[in-house]
């Protein structure tokens, strides 16, 4: 593909579905209306788990005003039992719900009340009387760090576990070591537009309006939950209100609106509410790292051995992989890396973004920034020193690295000026302190497919099962196509979000824009082989034409497109391998991070006061909105180091802070100007596009480059994620 600068791909392009969010034409899954009318279902959750039912009274609710039905274990359609079949992974595995009088976890559905009105159903809810047996539960993997296990896989990586070189003596060899262990607490994702999903059967056919990420697994769980065909499911989200991982796969609410539309034979809408997704929605776990690094007395590194436990739900396949960066970062003797897994009764553990990366770098970093300074080495110099040749556990060449650039490019853009003595930076009683982090994340690539239609008019739709869940999917995919094609963005319409459009890979992994983009570009360049042909078949020769709406214009001659496509248009279609593409190399997006913070000296408040980022994904897609992801992943970032963390109460197995009063996200206040940089580049090696993943790449070395700037403040180094003014408070140096 011709990579050289063009005004439709990376330009600044605005939304092309801007106007109908702020309108409110945008038509979300709970906006969804049907004629007759939809009713709402409202979940009543289990007030202990695990165990078994022992009490489920529903009398009085299904006797309340407006009640058209209770389903519980005792009525509810037939499924497949949870967790199987078991080779199918945890997207497209059974997800039952209301299966038995057996509860998995606190907050698991054990009724849904189905009413006229929404207001109806909630207050039947309350009217459901249910009495549990608790069995004793595991919750906290670390309590129970005896039953580790060692997880089938993790998610991200080719292996569970890496043991390049010989550690022991590596390590003990080294003249600086930094021994290390950290906690990070447990995240949800905080999605503006909680899961909603609104269920319709029209004889053995199921349509689904749903907030979903990825369509095709969907489909998938559907059917393998219900016992259906997929080919009798039809999933419909062309626009998602939000993710961060929480919506890739298909949850409680989804499920019982099916079950419920089935029962009661007419639509059901159930939306989770915010206190719901706590409990029915998934989550990152808790993790215990610990980590172990050597240097020699140059500042090289030695040794790097990085554990990682964390509790993955029971029957539910998933474990994160903080270990991921450790293994691309730095150049070293001997990395060994190793992920356990405790299996816990606890809702859903699943990815949240940057799975992985987000709290592996976050440590990692730290550690890292803790060694460099027993070596004596600046920071930044400590890094570039560590830079590999080839990725240092895989041996693979790297594909398009520019951290060193990245790193060089924001120290100067920061201003950074070295490592001072911790609390010598002082303005009045505000200790001021400056730290960074580089930032690493794998950049993969997965199949998909789309499809074209030209009509005679000029006019060009696009469809892919693709989804759009805020990130900007509906205008890169126009600038790609107008581009390819010399279409005016304004006459390309783009259709996405419905399973009877071509397959794709959907939105996560920030493999979303790449594949689905591949995709269609495939599908324009066959779309326009298909017009060089007809007109070959015309007697003109043309390395390249225009549409001019419905004409055609080659060189010196014209066509109306009627005449030359016939009466349906033109049609084509396109898909990317990745097997076609990577070369064996290895494949990263990069960046680094500089953080400036406050912290005040009597109380020991915890501010960021500048984040500046500079990041390599290959050739930007569209600037604006590949700036708004990386903006978005710093403030992500920024939350996961001081403010976002779920509290369990390990008696009983149940998250205590589920709402916004208390699950703590960063707001205006606590973010300050942000400073975005995106080197310009084109990475042949990862697609025809040239791109790489960025929705992710802004939270890694985000967390940590504010850890590392908390500490030149205080001299504190805090072990634990996220910090709190109590973590420093009494360790902070006197004015």
């Amino acid at each position: 593909m011709d990579h050289s600068p063009t005004t439709l791909i990376g330009d600044a392009l605005n939304r092309i579905d801007g106007p109908a969010k702020v309108t409110g034409k945008a038509m979300y899954a709970g906006d969804h209306r049907i004629e007759g009318g939809i009713a709402e279902g409202y979940i009543v959750e289990a007030p202990a788990g695990p165990g078994r039912i022992t009490k489920l009274d529903a009398a009085a609710a299904e006797n309340a005003e407006g009640v058209i039905a209770v389903l519980t274990y005792r009525n509810a359609p037939a499924q497949k039992p949870y967790g199987t079949p078991e080779d199918e992974g945890r997207f497209t595995q059974s997800h039952a719900v209301l299966e038995n009088d057996q509860v998995r976890h606190f907050g698991e559905p054990v009724a849904l009340v189905v009413a006229d009105t929404l207001e109806q159903a909630r207050h039947a809810a309350s009217l459901v009387e249910i009495e549990i047996e608790a069995s004793e539960g595991v919750f906290n993997p670390i309590d129970h760090r005896d039953q580790e296990v060692k997880p089938e896989s993790v998610d991200g990586l080719d292996e569970v576990d890496t043991h390049h070189g010989d550690f022991d003596p590596e390590f003990a060899g080294s003249e600086f070591t930094v021994e290390a262990s950290y906690f990070t607490g447990a995240q949800h994702s905080a999605a503006m537009e909680p899961h909603v999903t609104v269920a319709q059967w029209d004889s053995e056919k199921l349509t689904i309006h749903m907030a979903i990420q990825i369509i095709a697994s969907a489909v998938s769980a559907f059917a393998n939950t219900l016992g259906i065909d997929e080919e009798n499911v039809r999933i419909i989200s062309p626009f998602t209100g939000g993710g961060f991982g929480s919506k890739l796969g298909v949850h409680n609410e989804a499920i019982l609106a099916a079950l419920a539309a089935k029962h009661c034979g007419r639509a059901v809408r159930v939306a989770q509410t915010r206190r719901n997704v706590f409990s029915n929605g998934p989550h990152r776990s808790r993790h215990l790292q610990e980590l172990k690094l050597g240097a020699g007395k140059d500042g090289k590194l030695k040794a790097i051995r990085h554990y990682s436990l964390a509790g993955m739900a029971r029957n539910y396949p998933f474990a994160e992989a903080p270990a991921s960066p450790t293994r691309a970062s730095y150049a070293a003797n001997a990395i060994h890396t190793i992920h356990r897994v405790v299996k816990a009764d606890i809702p859903k553990v699943d990815s949240m973004r940057a799975p992985g990366e987000a709290i592996g770098t976050l440590t990692f970093e730290t550690a890292i920034d803790e060694l460099a300074e027993k070596c004596g080495i600046d920071p930044v110099e400590f890094r570039l020193i560590n830079e590999p040749e080839a990725d240092p556990t895989g041996r693979d060449a790297f594909a398009s690295r520019r951290l060193v650039e990245c790193i060089k490019s924001g120290a100067q853009k920061f201003g950074w000026s070295g490592r001072v003595k911790p609390g010598a930076r002082r303005e009045g009683r505000k200790l001021i302190g400056h730290g960074m982090a580089v930032a690493i994340r794998p950049n993969t690539l997965s199949p998909a497919s789309a499809e074209v239609i030209l009509s005679t008019d000029g006019r060009l739709t696009a469809r892919l099962d693709m989804t759009d869940i805020g990130t900007g999917s509906y205008t890169i995919l126009t600038q790609i196509a107008a581009e390819t094609l010399s279409i005016p963005a304004d006459r390309i319409t783009v259709e996405l979000g419905d399973s009877s459009f071509p397959t794709t890979a959907g939105s996560g992994g920030s493999f979303g824009a790449a594949s689905s983009g591949s995709a269609l570009f495939d599908a324009c360049t066959n779309l326009k082989s298909a017009i060089s042909e007809r007109l070959a078949k015309a007697g003109v020769s043309a390395n390249a034409f225009t549409l001019n709406h419905d004409k055609l214009v080659a060189g010196d001659s014209e066509f109306a497109l009627a005449e030359l496509l016939g009466g349906d248009g033109l049609k084509a279609e396109g898909s990317v391998d990745p097997d076609n593409h990577g070369n064996g190399k290895a494949e990263y997006s990069y960046g680094v991070q500089f953080a400036e913070v406050e912290v005040d000296a009597d109380t020991g408040e915890l501010r960021v006061r500048r984040l500046v980022g500079v990041f390599d994904a290959g050739r930007i897609l569209n600037k604006k909105t590949a700036r708004s992801q990386l903006m978005g992943g710093m403030i992500f970032g920024i939350g996961g180091a001081l403010l976002e963390e779920s509290m369990m109460d390990d008696r009983y197995g149940s998250f205590m802070n589920r709402d916004f009063a208390e699950y703590h996200i960063a707001v205006n206040r606590d973010v300050p100007d942000l400073e975005v940089h995106m080197l310009d580049g084109f990475s042949q090696d990862s697609n025809p596009l040239g791109s790489k993943g960025i929705g992710e790449l802004g939270i890694c070395g985000a967390g940590p480059a504010i850890a590392n700037a908390v500490y030149e403040a205080t001299g504190v180094r805090v072990r634990k994620f996220p910090i709190h003014l109590e973590d420093v408070l009494h360790h902070l140096p006197a004015l």
